[in-house]
Formats: structure tokens, sequence, C-alpha cells
């Protein structure tokens, strides 16, 4: 175990494909900066899947949003994003442009805000082509958008090319900003809650069907929720994200099996279990720290079961266990993990 706050890791002779170095998201406030995202660090290697975990108001989408220039116009972002050997942080957004739709794709959390709906389901899909490939005819471009609606399982694509976003179901619009997300063979595919608002067996189709395409088409993934379940599923790595930091991150297995942070176990705990004899669900008690009212010491420490005096004054460092880490001063004492000693526990701190 050692403390290291830049927290390096192997990725590969060739590097990462994504890495991101202190990245903090701010707006200004009468009482100047307040940071909404306040350092984030993450890698994401060719092929991965990243789970960005957290509730609302966490930071997970900003952070994300921002690293790829999605922020709004009024907030200020710091720190250092490369994505495929160049810095994303401070190019230019005609550049950025360029890069969002070829290199990087995106899918939005509401598929019906997101597409246009006075424009056919085939015309949205070939504008994206159109931006990226000059030079590409119609009849090309449309022979590239039935096989990608083919490819996200679209029936009847021939008729389904010339419908309207209203005429499809959720679970088909969301199909439809997936082939739009995948359309130039983006090497990073950034997903924002793409399950939100879908039942549970469209959620299942998608996000299979997710995998399935980074699978097929060798893109890294990340995905970003507050369902557990969906990550627990899906991804190889899962990033914990509290206040604007990541508190824990590890391989998807291990950080189920053996969570090093309190939020991570209470995160975990509030997950509802059809095996359960309890009348109430758990939840972890309190609620996240408001912006500008940031607390002393660890941001957690107002909800936190374990917290002692340290954590009211200073801020955790992150501790290393291998490829594990966790930002909690008693990540390596905390008990065993026991999900049922967990829950009792945090009920009597509520």
């Amino acid at each position: 175990m050692k403390a290291n706050m830049e927290y390096e890791k192997s990725a590969g002779a060739a590097g990462p494909l994504l890495r991101i170095r202190d990245l903090k998201v701010g707006f200004s406030g009468r009482n100047g900066m307040l940071l909404a995202v306040r350092g984030l660090n993450i890698e994401l290697s060719k092929g991965e899947v990243l789970g960005i975990v957290g509730e609302s108001g966490s930071g997970k989408s900003l952070g994300m949003l921002s690293s790829i220039g999605l922020q709004a116009r009024n907030a200020e972002v710091s720190g250092s994003v490369v994505f495929d050997g160049q810095e994303l942080v401070g190019k230019p957004r005609s550049e950025m442009r360029a890069l969002r739709g070829s290199k990087i794709g995106m899918i939005f959390q509401d598929p019906l805000s997101s597409l246009n709906p006075v424009m056919t389901v085939g015309d949205q899909i070939r504008e994206v082509l159109f931006l990226h490939n000059k030079g590409m005819s119609k009849a090309q471009a449309t022979e590239r958008v039935l096989e990608l609606l083919r490819l996200v399982a679209i029936p009847q694509p021939d008729r389904r090319i010339r419908q309207y976003p209203h005429e499809f179901s959720g679970g088909m619009r969301q199909r439809v900003m997936i082939a739009m997300a995948i359309a130039n063979n983006p090497a990073l595919l950034v997903a924002d809650e793409p399950t939100t608002a879908l039942d549970v067996t469209v959620q299942a189709q998608i996000m299979l069907m997710l995998r399935e395409l980074k699978e097929k088409l060798g893109l890294a993934l990340v995905l970003i929720t507050h369902d557990l379940g969906v990550v627990a599923g899906h991804a190889d790595r899962v990033a914990v994200i509290y206040a604007g930091l990541i508190v824990e991150e590890a391989e998807v297995r291990e950080l189920f099996a053996n969570p090093r942070h309190p939020y991570t176990r209470g995160l975990i705990a509030s997950i509802p279990k059809l095996s359960s004899s309890e009348d109430k669900l758990y939840s972890i008690p309190g609620a996240p720290p408001m912006l500008g009212a940031m607390p002393e010491g660890c941001a957690f420490h107002p909800r936190c079961s374990f917290a002692q005096d340290i954590c009211r004054k200073s801020a955790p460092p992150t501790l290393e266990f291998g490829r594990h880490r966790a930002a909690c001063h008693f990540a390596e004492s905390l008990p065993p993990w026991n999900e049922t000693a967990a829950v009792a526990k945090g009920a009597a701190h509520g």
C-alpha cells in the first residue's frame, strides 16, 4: 500500500487512449470560483469499458462532457485531457467539433430531445456522415445509414430510414442515437445514462448491444450511470465519483467484492435486493454537499458512519492497493466488507 495522489499505472507501450489529469471544472460565483469537478484523474485503454458512477450532482457527467469540450460557455476548465496523443483542453471549438462525431462518439441521456423532430431518422444520420466525410455521395451515405440501422438491430431499415423520431419507441430512438454515435467508427464512445427512462427489458437490450458493438468495432466505452447493476454487468473497471472527485477506482469484480471507501459501500448497500427481508430500502443518510458549501477535510465525512476527527480536518490521500485505489484515511483499516452489517451501521448513523 502507498499514498500517491497522481496515481500512474501501466497502460501498455503505446499508452492509454484517453488520459485525464487533474481536470477541474468551475463556475464563477459571488464568492469566487465554485468547483463542481475538483480534479479528475482517469485513464482509459483501447477496447476498455470504464463505468463512472455516483449520485446526481456528483460531477460524473459534467467531468466527462467537459473533457471532450461539451461544457457550458460560462464554465472554466483546467487540467489536461490527452486523447489519442492530442491535448484537448484549450483546443479551439472548431477543432473539437471535427474530433467529436469522428473519433469521439457521444450518446446523450434523452434521445427524444437529442433528435430533431422535423427531420427523418435517415437525414439525421446522413448529416453526421456528410459533416465528417467530404465528398461522400448521397447514395453512399444512404447505404451506410442502412448498414448502421442493421448494426443496431432496427428492423425494416428500408422503411425506418424515412420515418421521424416520434414514430419510434424509446428504445428504438436510443438505437438511432447509437447509430449516429458510431457512424464514423470512433475510437471512443461516451454514453451518458444511455438507459435512462427505458424499461428494464429494453435497458438490458441496449446494454447488450453496446457491449457487442464494443467487441465488434474495438472501441473504448465510458459508461456514465447511477445504476451499479448496469456497471456490474458491463464494465471492466469502475470509478466512483463523489463531490467532483474520484473516491475509489478498481476492476469491477474487485470493487464489488472488497469496496474500500464508505461511500462505495453505501452505494452497493443501496441496491434493492429481491431476497431482502427489510421493509425499508437502505439509503445513504444526508445529501451531497452544495457548491460553495464544501465541508473541510473529506467531503463525505458528514454522511459517513466511519468518520473521525482526521476526516473533518484534512482531505484524505489516495491509497493504492495494486490496481485498486481509494481516497479514504481508513481505506486500509475498514472492517471486512459485509453488506448486512454496513446497512445496519449506516441506519444507526442516520
